[in-house]
């Protein structure tokens, strides 16, 4: 039987219906930055996933009856008991985003010339690794160079490059073994339990600390229960304590899986390190009972990260995403597989072949969408992971040239995304009509958060 959204609507909010010519002069006055894009100028907006999804009725409820008071309040309380009894941590911080959870903790962990091992760093991640002078370096593992392959876990870490590393020349500068679930820079791929385990045992032979990037944990663990032969019988709460349980930590953006426009944690086992992330938190986000985090996106959260276990949801959030996929492929345009949950990853170069990647076919892609439907989406290529000299030329391109949809929880019917089908379909149709693009101005970290693009000409 046909699975369905288990929530019916309530509340709506009106999106923007904007002329081609409006887009056109909007995208122009961005410098053909999607990120400078106002978002009263976008129909679809599927840039990101993060903080973006629909909040429940419950939410809400439990949000407008939070504690305010500084230290200790009932919401903080609230959400430490959701967060201990899903990690089993000992040490629970509160923080008000992942990028904030991740300054610090790597500033409590990393030393300038160490480095940082992860299946992939994304791109705040690899800003955080790399503004305290260590080096962030992706070990992804052989199966994701293949896009096209039907491998249940891409998102896994290079087992053998891994341990190579360790006990080779690099292994003393190695600080930290960083995994993230799902593998959002590497086509929003799951990694499977046996890799967290094959990980885990790694870091305790050669005494390295193994973290979780969990912003997706839920996702992650549901994957596993649909792919994983010993998990199917499992549920997706049991999944995900069993990943929390391996790691000596974690940093988890709760905008993603807590459902929440705004929120993270840090957790930890060492309380050492509990120690000295205590101590950065209290002096630069908040004390340690709230973080930077307001008590009502702390209820928020508590609320959320139940709602996200409860595999009814998870399945019809699968199904959506996949709906997708099939509309996607029907109308000619090749993404990374298998399908995700949280995002599709168009394979940008492959649909305009005939820009070459310092034309940066995934950000010409992601402007088409936009200036053809209204739709907002980010590249992940060359723009986000190229090397580039002084004056803004690609000297050495990245792997793939894809462009990200990310889809918001519980907020865009089946019917929006068909309309985002379609306008792929219709450049598909005429996918040489689609103009390279050139950078202006960027600067040398977070590039794509801030550069200045323009058409290159004909």
């Amino acid at each position: 039987m046909k699975s369905f959204p288990p929530y019916r609507i309530q509340v709506v909010k009106e999106i923007p219906v904007t002329t081609r010519a409006e887009r056109e002069e909007a995208l122009s006055a961005a410098a053909y930055n999607m990120f400078d894009v106002p978002a009263r100028k976008v129909t679809i907006d599927l840039l990101t996933d993060s903080g973006t999804g629909a909040v429940s009725a419950a939410q809400e409820a439990a949000a407008a009856a939070a504690d305010r008071s500084y230290a200790g309040s009932d919401s903080y309380y609230r959400f430490r008991g959701v967060v201990d009894k899903l990690t089993s941590y000992p040490h629970i911080f509160p923080v008000h985003q992942g990028r904030a959870a991740e300054r610090v903790l790597f500033s409590s962990v990393l030393r300038p010339g160490q480095l940082s091992l992860s299946n992939t760093h994304f791109d705040t991640t690899r800003a955080n690794v790399e503004l305290l002078g260590a080096e962030a370096r992706d070990l992804p593992c052989v199966e994701a160079r293949d896009l096209d392959s039907a491998e249940p876990f891409k998102g896994n870490i290079d087992l053998a490059e891994l341990e190579r590393t360790l006990s080779g020349p690099d292994g003393p500068r190695v600080g930290q073994v960083l995994i993230t679930i799902t593998n959002n820079g590497g086509g929003g791929q799951p990694v499977s339990m046996a890799n967290l385990h094959a990980v885990r045992e790694l870091c305790r032979r050669y005494g390295v600390p193994f973290f979780l990037d969990a912003a997706r944990f839920a996702e992650n663990a549901w994957l596993v229960t649909e792919r994983e032969p010993g998990y199917r019988h499992q549920t997706p709460r049991e999944v995900a304590e069993q990943a929390f349980a391996l790691a000596d930590g974690c940093v988890a953006s709760l905008k993603k899986d807590g459902i929440s426009p705004m929120g993270a944690f840090i957790g930890l086992r060492d309380p050492e390190l509990a120690k000295r992330c205590e101590v950065n938190l209290i002096a630069t986000e908040g004390f340690r009972t709230y973080g930077g985090m307001a008590s009502h996106d702390l209820e928020r959260v508590a609320q959320g990260l139940d709602e996200v276990l409860e595999p009814d949801y998870l399945r019809s959030r699968t199904e959506e995403t996949a709906h997708l996929a099939r509309l996607v492929n029907d109308a000619g345009v090749d993404i990374v597989q298998p399908a995700g949950i949280h995002a599709l990853y168009l394979n940008a170069g492959r649909l305009l072949s005939h820009i070459p990647p310092s034309g940066f076919p995934g950000h010409a892609l992601a402007c088409q969408m936009y200036l053809e439907g209204g739709i907002r989406c980010v590249e992940l290529g060359s723009l986000y992971l190229g090397k580039f000299d002084a004056g803004h030329n690609l000297l050495e391109p990245a792997p793939f040239e894809l462009v990200r949809v990310a889809i918001p929880r519980r907020t865009y019917t089946l019917a929006h995304l068909e309309y985002v089908a379609e306008v792929l379909a219709g450049i598909a149709k005429n996918p040489q009509t689609v103009p390279e693009y050139r950078v202006v101005d960027a600067p040398p970290l977070l590039r794509h958060f801030n550069l200045k693009m323009a058409q290159a000409a004909a």
